[in-house]
């Protein structure tokens, strides 16, 4: 930030925000033999379960936010390690669908009431998990995060000398 800013705009806040949670969340879940992203795949995968959904990894990718490419490639990697199983749909033999395994279930657990401390810590400077400004931050995020993005074309000159 240039002495003259008025400060860090909320990109670059939202930026920051995202890659503390991220390097917490790895190092919080490295000791269970986990990744952040291998974190994302298999505690939304539990959530999914617990309703009795066996996504595919389509369906997951969508539900994560992350690239059909990289969830089947974190899939691959956790299947290896035995924490899920990836079996092919019979309606549709392009899709492959996702399950945790008794391992993996087990890992999930661990991995999830550890995240949640984390986020306890995280949330503590707004009062924690039930308190009022915490649901009012995740109303605003899920906001934000409902709403739409489309990149500008590289020849639009609106956008040039601006930061995140």
């Amino acid at each position: 930030m240039s002495k003259g800013s008025p400060g860090p705009t909320p990109g670059f806040l939202v930026w920051r925000l995202a890659n503390k949670w991220r390097v917490a969340v790895d190092r919080a879940v490295a000791p269970l033999g986990l990744t952040h992203a291998q974190y994302v795949v298999v505690a939304s995968l539990h959530g999914m379960q617990r309703t009795g959904e066996q996504p595919s990894q389509r369906r997951l990718a969508d539900h994560t936010g992350l690239e059909a490419l990289y969830v089947s490639k974190l899939a691959r990697a956790l299947e290896s390690a035995g924490l899920i199983e990836r079996t092919r749909d019979p309606r549709d033999p392009r899709a492959v669908r996702l399950a945790l395994t008794e391992q993996g279930a087990a890992v999930t657990g661990q991995a999830i009431a550890v995240v949640q401390e984390l986020l306890q810590q995280l949330l503590e400077p707004l009062g924690g998990r039930d308190a009022e400004r915490t649901r009012a931050f995740t109303d605003e995020l899920r906001t934000l995060l409902d709403t739409p993005l489309a990149p500008f074309p590289p020849d639009d000159t609106s956008t040039q000398g601006t930061s995140p």
